[in-house]
């Protein structure tokens, strides 16, 4: 009962504090529950307040028995010093014993990008004789057009667009809005979507206002966003592993890839730190190859 009353306590400074994602708040809720069950199972359930920086290593070397990864540790970790940091504040602990306890060392992994061949080959394989085909189009010019997290898709509001000025309103993590530019094939797609197909749903209460709609005229969910993008890779003889997030990837590698400065995309991504968006700066060999050939005064 005690960890349930505290793990509850920092739900409430997350959501409200920190106005973290929902998925993000469960993340972090679902690793401190993990620290919960490893107390009661070997350390007689202590409770979070009388745990130790021992007690903590003790939780990571098992958790590296069980085969937990190096990436997923490091969330983990950056979980349980937020529970915490939330104790320190709430005075109920007078030494932070997370304090020195260091995240596993992670290769940074580029992600997964498609050329810009490759996204006309996988919308052109868009099936169009049925009303689904043109709200596909339509997500997917989307994607790639304006960069948007999966979440931010499925929530996309009608009333914020705005096609005469040729940008869209975006809500994203902590509940945070941004401009985002949106490109003239993505508007030609949305608004047949919208004056041919949506015009003539049923749509269910409470969802008059959401763009993109299943069948039944409720929310797209987030699954189904990934299984339309799995299938459409299939189709077009993709031969990745792609997500909705591949879209995302291939927007900002793009942009910096033309030249685009890298403020600019972290505004339009909506990363609150440039470093996340430095993971971008990679570039394919062929393209470095060409720069170099290209300006460097020895190659010429």
């Amino acid at each position: 009962m005690v960890w349930k009353s505290y793990i509850e306590s920092f739900r409430h400074y997350i959501l409200l504090e920190r106005s973290l994602a929902k998925h993000s708040i469960e993340a972090y809720l679902n690793d401190v529950s993990k620290l919960a069950e490893f107390d009661r199972m070997n350390l007689s359930g202590k409770g979070p307040v009388k745990m130790t920086q021992k007690d903590l290593r003790a939780f990571l070397d098992y958790l590296t028995q069980l085969g937990l990864g190096a990436r997923s540790q490091a969330r983990l970790v950056s979980a349980i010093k937020g529970f915490y940091k939330f104790l320190l504040l709430e005075n109920e602990i007078k030494d932070n014993p997370a304090s020195d306890i260091e995240s596993p060392r992670i290769g940074r992994k580029l992600p997964d990008t498609l050329s810009y061949n490759e996204i006309i080959k996988l919308i052109d394989c868009i099936d169009l004789s049925g009303p689904l085909g043109m709200r596909n189009k339509a997500i997917i010019e989307t994607l790639y057009s304006c960069g948007l997290r999966v979440s931010e898709l499925v929530d996309l509001r009608i009333s914020k667009l705005n096609f005469e000025e040729e940008y869209i309103r975006v809500i994203g993590k902590g509940n945070k809005e941004r401009l985002v530019p949106i490109g003239p094939d993505a508007i030609k797609f949305i608004s047949i979507y919208l004056k041919e197909i949506r015009n003539l749903m049923s749509i269910k209460k409470g969802n008059e206002d959401i763009l993109f709609l299943n069948r039944r005229g409720s929310k797209l969910t987030r699954v189904m966003i990934f299984t339309i993008v799995k299938n459409l890779g299939k189709e077009a003889g993709i031969n990745k592993v792609i997500s909705p997030h591949t879209f995302r990837h291939s927007f900002a590698t793009h942009l910096v890839e033309g030249g685009a400065d890298l403020r600019v995309v972290q505004d339009l991504l909506g990363h609150a730190s440039i470093t996340t968006t430095e993971v971008y700066t990679h570039l394919d060999t062929d393209y470095l190859r060409s720069a170099i050939y290209d300006f460097h005064p020895r190659f010429k």
